[in-house]
């Protein structure tokens, strides 16, 4: 086997459990984040590049990873986001004509640390009972106590703002520029494929970084607003909220996803929580309230908009509920042109059962 001499790594929760495992490669590293867990049986290389996941170390439930290698093509964004990896087999060769290298490579460009040989049933088991919580993977493992420490000094996803960290610095443009429709996105966190649907779709879209204004995106002229996935806690985005607000106030079109689904809730007093565990994986039922229809929805979220003050407010309707845990999956304004879900229609990776979402969006901006 490839890396006989791997090296001894250690997965130390701030809990003070510890778990046990060896470097991809004959590495040494260290990285800290919140631990969490996907559970899709493919997509790795996009759910490593979502930039949802900036901050978080990535349990992947799946017990090979790697083994059809990494594509060009199939990235979320322009470099990895999550900060390490965990897995049980890691697979240093691939089998798939389509990919352009191996996962390690791939993972070394990067510069990614990343563990395997864990016991990732237990582990998952374990975050499932006692939540996510912060984590380090490291091959330092002779001064626990040392490690304790620095571990505690790792801030709470609570309360944190990310988007700026995977934000654009300058505004760009996506797709033809002669599309029959023009929308005004901002990236607090956005997935390239959500702008491909768009594009798909006959629009040409300005991505704005995540603190531009409703001036700034009004200056494009755009027939319809976007707000993006993202990563972090959403009330800290107190920008974004005062840019919904303003959208929503001028009854102009808006759709929200994930992390701006969870901004337009708090532009509307709604509140959000931090979940015990996350959704994460690309399997997860969604009913559609209106149509009565069941989908299954890719998902990466560790937060959620109160569900009790949705169903108390005057002009919010619940749209769609997550038949797992009956958290709120989706929201429409009744007397506005606003409607947001907590999941990806985009998928990428996962099934199209959603997709329907963005013919939605679009008919919304011809009405």
């Amino acid at each position: 086997m490839k890396y006989q001499k791997r090296q001894i790594a250690i997965i130390l929760l701030a809990d003070g459990t510890i778990f046990y495992g060896k470097s991809v490669g004959n590495k040494q590293g260290t990285a800290f984040g919140e631990v969490c867990f996907n559970t899709g049986m493919t997509g790795y290389q996009e759910i490593f590049t979502d930039p949802s996941y900036y901050g978080q170390l990535m349990v992947t439930t799946n017990a090979h990873i790697g083994n059809y290698g990494t594509n060009t093509d199939e990235v979320e964004s322009d470099s990895i986001k999550i900060a390490g990896l965990i897995c049980k087999n890691f697979s240093y060769d691939y089998s798939r004509d389509a990919a352009d290298t191996s996962l390690e490579n791939f993972l070394n460009a990067n510069n990614l640390f990343a563990i395997s040989d864990v016991d990732t049933r237990a582990l998952v088991s374990y975050i499932r009972d006692h939540g996510a919580m912060n984590a380090v993977i490291t091959t330092e493992v002779d001064d626990i106590e040392k490690l304790k420490k620095q571990l505690a000094e790792v801030p709470s996803m609570n309360g944190l703002e990310l988007a700026s960290k995977v934000s654009t610095k300058e505004p760009y443009y996506f797709g033809n520029e002669n599309a029959t429709y023009k929308i005004s996105a901002l990236d607090i966190g956005i997935k390239k494929n959500i702008l491909r649907n768009l594009a798909k779709r006959d629009a040409y879209i300005k991505v704005f970084p995540y603190n531009a204004t409703f001036e700034d995106l009004q200056s494009f002229n755009p027939d319809g607003y976007f707000l993006s996935n993202g990563p972090g806690d959403p009330e800290p985005l107190v920008e974004a909220q005062a840019l919904a607000k303003e959208i929503i106030k001028r009854n102009l079109p808006l759709f929200g996803i994930c992390l701006g689904h969870q901004v337009i809730a708090l532009a509307n007093g709604v509140s959000t929580y931090k979940m015990h565990n996350g959704h994460r994986g690309i399997n997860h039922p969604i009913k559609n309230l209106k149509t009565g229809k069941g989908e299954i929805t890719s998902q990466n979220h560790g937060f959620a908009v109160n569900r009790e003050e949705s169903e108390l407010h005057s002009d919010l309707e619940i749209t769609h509920v997550h038949l797992n845990d009956n958290t709120v999956a989706g929201l429409a304004m009744k007397s506005k042109n606003c409607f947001s879900v907590q999941y990806h229609p985009e998928a990428s990776p996962g099934p199209h059962d959603s997709s329907y979402l963005f013919d939605h969006f679009i008919e919304n901006i011809k009405n």
